[in-house]
Order: structure tokens, then C-alpha cells, then sequence
């Protein structure tokens, strides 16, 4: 289905925002980009989805492969024992010495989600384990290759790395290109930068609405 996708600011990543702008998605590719009204005139019978905030690429996230396997997501009802922040060295190694692959499986399945959560769309790195990239490719991120080893913890945020738009994005918003958008409530890229991925409020993902806060 045809799709308009509106925001008070579109951020196309190399080219110059667009207040009261709007991406026209027809299956997974976007088939049009610009101001709101012109959009809109153009394909007058799309759905059309209003988002608070800024509307930019889909984010990148390089810190995928040790959050995917260097780390454990708890489920909900571990929240009492475990809490709910991503598990990372030594209490994830003593997880890991008891964790059996249901368990395991478990813990990747709630990492995509939750990097889904935070407008991502890639995943950097190279993913040998095949239960790893088995579930990479049912999710429908793209993996692209790693950048070096990152500094520091593995970070949910893909800001933690990237710093800025440009920097976190996975490519520019372009016509013909594959719909991999993120929306964020906040009023700017310099709001936006500060206050990091957790102010996501949709993933769409090869042209699925794959996460929506609101």
C-alpha cells in the first residue's frame, strides 16, 4: 500500500531539510520526497501516517554484533532478578556459562527489538554464528560490514558512536532508494543529537512500520 510518511521536519541526510515535510513509500522503496502539500497532491490516495518531530534515515548501529552476542537482553520477567538494561561483561559471562540456545535465541530476538526500538535499521559487523544472523535476516535489518572495533561498552544508542545524524544514519533519504526511515519527538537534529535514539517513536523498516511508540 502506498504510504505517505509526514513530519514537522524531514532530515535527508545530504540534502537540505524539509519543514512540513513528507516520504511517499510505495512497498519498500520511497517514490517521493518533499514538502508536505506537493507530496501529497501527488499521490492522492495514500495512506498518509503524521508523526510528531523529525523524520530522518534509519539509523546504524555499529555496536550490532557485540550487542547481539556479548550481551544479554532480559526478558520482562527476569525484570525483578536481572533488571532491564542489556547484560555486558562479567555478568554476562556468568549468565552465559548456564544459558542454554532457547535461552540464548531469546536474549538476540529482544536485541533486535529493542535496536529496533531505537530507529535502527542496519547492523554492522560480520555475523559468523548462524542462529545470529539467521534471526538478523528474519527481523529484515541489513548488515553491513564493521567499522573497526568500537570504544567502550556496546551501546543500544546508535548516537553512542555515531555522535551526529550524519554520522548515525545509515545513507540519505532518496527517491528509488529502500524505505528505512526513523521518527523521533524531539524539534531538531541538534535536540535530536543530544537526547539520542531513545526519543523514537517509529522504525519503518523496508517499508513496514515495524516499531510505533505512539
Amino acid at each position: 500500500m502506498l504510504t505517505v510518511h509526514a513530519a514537522p521536519l524531514v532530515l535527508p541526510v545530504g540534502a537540505a531539510a524539509v519543514r512540513g515535510g513528507a516520504v511517499a513509500v510505495d512497498g519498500d522503496r520511497i517514490v517521493a520526497l518533499g514538502p508536505y502539500d506537493a507530496v501529497v497532491a501527488a499521490h492522492p490516495s495514500a495512506r498518509v501516517r503524521e508523526w510528531p518531530g523529525v523524520l530522518t534515515p534509519g539509523l546504524r548501529q555499529w555496536d550490532g554484533l557485540p550487542l547481539l552476542t556479548r550481551c544479554y537482553h532480559p526478558d520482562p520477567r527476569e525484570a525483578d532478578e536481572l533488571g532491564e538494561q542489556p547484560l555486558t561483561g562479567a555478568r554476562f559471562e556468568q549468565l552465559a556459562e548456564r544459558m542454554d540456545e532457547p535461552r540464548r535465541a531469546g536474549s538476540v530476538r529482544r536485541g533486535l527489538q529493542r535496536m529496533l526500538r531505537h530507529g535502527t535499521t542496519h547492523v554492522a559487523g560480520v555475523l559468523g554464528e548462524p542462529a545470529v544472523r539467521t534471526a538478523v535476516g528474519r527481523a529484515g535489518l541489513t548488515v553491513v560490514p564493521p567499522a573497526g572495533a568500537p570504544a567502550g561498552g556496546p551501546d543500544l544508542d546508535p548516537f553512542a558512536r555515531g555522535r551526529d545524524l550524519a554520522g548515525s544514519a545509515h545513507g540519505p533519504l532518496a527517491v528509488g532508494g529502500r524505505a528505512d526511515l526513523a521518527v523521533f519527538d524531539v524539534a531538531d537534529e541538534a535536540e535530536l543529537c543530544a537526547a539520542g535514539a531513545v526519543t523514537c517513536v517509529a522504525t519503518v523498516l523496508g517499508g513496514r512500520l515495524v516499531h510505533r511508540r505512539r
